[in-house]
């Protein structure tokens, strides 16, 4: 009974004790939640900068932070609770706003945070600047402050005329474009009808003829204006304004109407080439009868307005020509020319004004013959392309639609990497050149070199192959193509032949041929261009053999070998051809007597007094290596084995 009472008091201690440490650290977690800090408390330079602002966003004013922002944790990183303007119209829906169809583009593509401060402000709905500056953040500020600029721009801003977020009009206008203009511009004002020669335009659009925004020109007239405009001179072109018709066109055609004070004759110029919408009087496709922001009247830049026709003109290519950046008009004439394709001059004319210094090249000793026509496009594209030098489509397809014979010609197995590639300007000149075949250096060093330079690269201590030396690469290599490896020009045994032809003679009654040699593989031992070593050999005997003699080669490392085996093949072996077998340089036996003096008593005894004339060395023996000391070869006779040579042989004692 004591025993058990121990036990339950010591279980009951043990309870209290974490009863009390449980509480202790519930109290303790307790006590640090109610006691968070605040996010200001920590960012008081944040408190100090917008705090203290005319305007302060409702969230920062309530210092929810959270309402925007998810906790930072232990490292201080700004992390929204959602992107862009989805956090913003998580408060501001666009209900509230009243988003319209036609959105302004700050809002729809970019982020609210372009135009308000999410913070504070000291201006009203939170903007980061002022009026039409911040407008001016986007808009470029030299297009709305010219010499004339529009009265209400000035004294009410953008926001006059324009809404900040949406409209139901284009351009953000607060109400259609005519009523909006009328509600400051009293049309039925005598000066209003004088200075617009009493037509009734208060039925049509006023940006016809007028910048809403700023001017150089008086009364905020677009930068381009028809005289009869500027003048108010309606009626030069338009029926009486007292008529029922009164924007009518008096003659019908615009044509006919534009010919009474801008004469054919004059915009031809002495041209019999016309432009379409010129000889068939449609002035009015490029041009506008009132007022323009481009010159001359025109409905669009240039170039924009060209390639409303010619849209293939316009498409971006990764070769443009620097003359269509400029503008078309720098190359054609706008309604006719004396030249086909509306060109201010001759192809060639044309194409030299700006590249004087290509024409040059019609001065050379050998000039392409298209280039010697001026045939410029008969090569290049001239308005831009997707290849190098504005090639017309490639320069190896614009070369082979005149040397049609060529492409066929190329279809081989080893083709060269500026032909394989359609670069043939990295050999040739495409204008003119003092060099044959319009090359663009002479053929051999200079030429190939501007590759191959790692190759051609001079050391006086190397050997050189006598055609490599004298820079003939063409004796031996193809320029373009050729079926045999190394673009050679002949398979490499004839190739070679062709200069070391006494040794062709040779190979024909030769006994035994090198196997290289026999199936024209030269380079196997020898460099075709130059070497360290004598011969123009690759390396030296025994490693040079051993390259293709692998077994050979495993042999003489792991056995007993033959010194000359083991120091130099040429001791007993020819490289190339031989009258003896297995290309050695003489008979056997004599060949081997050259070394063993065949009259020493240790080789008679050896050799039971043989005469050493009669034997066949490599009866017995391997000429190379062997794990037998005596280089015996691996299998033997039994009494061979045993040195019992009398079991067969007679002995002759001497």
């Amino acid at each position: 009974m004591q025993n058990v009472s121990i036990k339950q008091r010591v279980f009951a201690l043990g309870a209290v004790f974490f009863l009390c440490v449980f509480l202790h650290a519930a109290i303790g977690t307790a006590a640090q939640q109610s006691a968070r800090k605040d996010c200001l408390d920590c960012h008081t330079k944040f408190s100090e900068k917008y705090l203290g602002m005319k305007n302060v966003h409702a969230v920062v004013k309530e210092k929810h932070c959270e309402g925007c922002h998810l906790r930072h944790g232990l490292v201080a990183r700004l992390i929204l609770k959602q992107v862009g303007n989805e956090l913003c119209q998580s408060c501001h829906t666009k209900d509230k706003m009243g988003m319209k169809p036609i959105v302004h583009t700050a809002l729809k593509g970019g982020k609210c945070t372009d135009c308000h401060n999410p913070h504070a402000s000291p201006m009203d709905h939170l903007l980061k600047v002022e009026g039409k500056d911040l407008c001016y953040q986007c808009h470029k500020k030299e297009d709305y402050e010219k010499k004339t600029v529009h009265a209400v721009l000035n004294t009410k801003g953008c926001a006059a005329c324009h809404s900040s977020h949406s409209a139901d009009e284009k351009n953000l206008l607060v109400k259609p474009e005519t009523p909006l203009c009328l509600s400051c511009h009293d049309s039925g004002n005598s000066a209003f009808r004088k200075a617009h020669g009493t037509y009734p335009v208060q039925t049509k659009t006023c940006t016809t003829c007028h910048n809403p925004h700023s001017s150089d020109q008086p009364k905020l007239l677009k930068t381009s204006a028809h005289n009869p405009v500027v003048t108010a001179s309606c009626d030069m072109c338009h029926n009486a304004p007292n008529t029922d018709k009164a924007f009518g066109v008096k003659e019908g055609a615009i044509g006919a109407l534009c010919g009474q004070c801008h004469m054919s004759d004059d915009l031809k110029a002495g041209g019999t080439v016309e432009h379409m919408p010129f000889k068939d009087g449609m002035c009015d496709q490029c041009h506008n009868p009132h007022a323009s922001e481009n010159p001359k009247l025109l409905n669009k830049s240039v170039n924009k307005l060209c390639f409303d026709c010619h849209a293939d003109k316009g498409a971006r290519v990764a070769f443009p020509h620097a003359a269509v950046e400029q503008g078309c008009l720098s190359c054609h004439l706008p309604h006719a020319a004396k030249n086909e394709r509306l060109l201010r001059a001759k192809t060639s004319d044309i194409c030299f004004t700006c590249h004087e210094k290509v024409k040059e090249a019609q001065k050379a000793k050998h000039v392409h013959s298209p280039f010697a026509e001026a045939m410029c496009t008969t090569c290049h594209n001239p308005h831009g392309s997707n290849f190098p030098l504005m090639s017309s489509n490639g320069m190896d397809k614009t070369c082979y639609s005149c040397h049609n014979d060529a492409e066929t010609g190329f279809a081989k197995k080893t083709v060269h990497a500026p032909v394989r590639e359609g670069r043939c300007q990295s050999c040739h000149d495409g204008h003119g050149s003092s060099e044959g075949k319009m090359l663009i250096a002479p053929a051999g060093p200079k030429l190939c070199g501007q590759c191959h330079g790692d190759l051609m690269k001079e050391s006086k201590d190397n050997i050189v192959h006598q055609p490599f030396g004298k820079g003939l690469c063409l004796d031996c290599h193809s320029p373009h193509a050729s079926d045999n490896a190394g673009m050679i020009v002949k398979d490499q045994g004839s190739l070679c032949l062709t200069c070391h032809a006494a040794m062709g003679k040779q190979i024909k009654s030769s006994a035994d041929v090198h196997k290289p040699i026999e199936t024209g593989m030269c380079t196997k031992c020898h460099s075709p261009h130059q070497a360290k070593l004598a011969k123009l050999l690759l390396a030296q005997s025994p490693d040079i053999c051993l390259a293709c003699h692998k077994d050979l080669k495993e042999r003489i490392e792991k056995e007993n070998k033959h010194q000359p085996a083991a120091g130099d093949c040429l001791t007993c072996h020819l490289p190339h051809l031989s009258s003896q077998r297995r290309l050695l340089s003489d008979a056997v036996p004599s060949l081997c007597l050259q070394c063993h003096e065949a009259t020493a008593a240790s080789f008679r005894k050896a050799h039971i007094n043989i005469d050493a004339a009669v034997m066949e060395c490599t009866s017995c023996h391997d000429p190379h290596a062997s794990k037998d000391p005596k280089l015996f070869k691996k299998h033997v006779h039994a009494p061979f084995a045993g040195r019992s040579c009398d079991e067969c042989h007679i002995v002759k004692t001497q």
